[in-house]
């Protein structure tokens, strides 16, 4: 008896980067956090968009090249070295903030949304979860992002950011690991119905990866700075914020920010700001 082939899953597609650094040491393993250019946290954010991503791919490149035709903000620095370099990308942390506003309000005015896993990092938390290691404190936030997309019943394409080592195959293959695990522990495997690739990529090639540097900066600067300016400003695209390590609140899932319980200045690392 012959049996028909499954049909080929629906593919979609998520967009993800990170906001942050997996720092927590200096020479002679002295811990470095909050130093210069050194951050209290680190996180990952992954957008999905309710349009066809070609659609909103071309909205992108089309701010892109007025940006690079805009006299008014082309022969700034940042900007001029990144139109030099093969064409104009956003990129929160070095774009200026008459370039930021571009893309900021076009995210706002844009279906799309965020989850975003926040990391606070601990050094003893850092050795004995993680055993000291970057690849697995980057596996355990990104499995957090993965546990809940088995039961989706499409093939789902994550499109990272390429950051260097963090994102190399094994860890990918490691969070993946994790991510079943968890699943496992609440339901039975063979609920899976989702088949979970990885795409990694440059930025300057998917535009789209724009979307969620811009909106893990935002989260980001909130916990490392208390400053909720950006934040609010697009918060109603950031559909959930994890602050993962953050124990005190885990009663109550009160560690769990939406746009109706959001961020606030007090989230800040360290003493909070009045």
């Amino acid at each position: 008896m012959s049996t028909e082939p499954a049909p080929p899953l629906e593919k979609i597609h998520r967009f993800l980067d990170e906001a942050g650094d997996t720092t927590f040491f200096g020479k002679g393993r002295v811990p470095i956090l909050g130093q210069q250019g050194v951050s209290l946290c680190f996180g990952l954010g992954m957008v999905k968009f309710a349009a066809p991503v070609g659609e909103v791919r071309a909205q992108v490149e089309n701010l892109c090249r007025a940006v690079e035709a805009d006299d008014y903000v082309n022969h700034i620095p940042s900007v001029a070295k990144s139109i030099r370099s093969g064409g104009f990308y956003f990129h929160a942390k070095d774009d200026p903030p008459e370039v930021r506003e571009r893309l900021f309000k076009w995210i706002r005015e844009t279906d799309c949304s965020l989850e975003m896993v926040v990391g606070r990092k601990i050094p003893a938390l850092f050795a004995r979860k993680h055993n000291g290691k970057d690849s697995e404190f980057y596996a355990d936030l990104l499995s957090h992002l993965l546990k809940n997309k088995f039961k989706l019943g499409q093939r789902l394409v994550i499109n990272i950011a390429e950051r260097g080592k963090t994102t190399r195959n094994h860890v990918l293959e490691l969070a993946m690991t994790k991510a079943r695990e968890r699943f496992a522990k609440k339901q039975d495997a063979s609920a899976i119905s989702s088949e979970v690739v990885f795409n990694v990529q440059n930025p300057r090639t998917e535009p789209l990866l724009c979307v969620p540097d811009y909106l893990a900066w935002t989260v980001q600067r909130v916990f490392e700075r208390g400053e909720t300016r950006h934040y609010d400003f697009v918060r109603e695209r950031i559909s959930l914020v994890v602050d993962l390590y953050d124990a005190e609140k885990y009663e109550g899932s009160r560690n769990y920010y939406t746009p109706k319980r959001p961020l606030t200045a007090e989230n800040k690392l360290g003493p909070p700001v009045s």
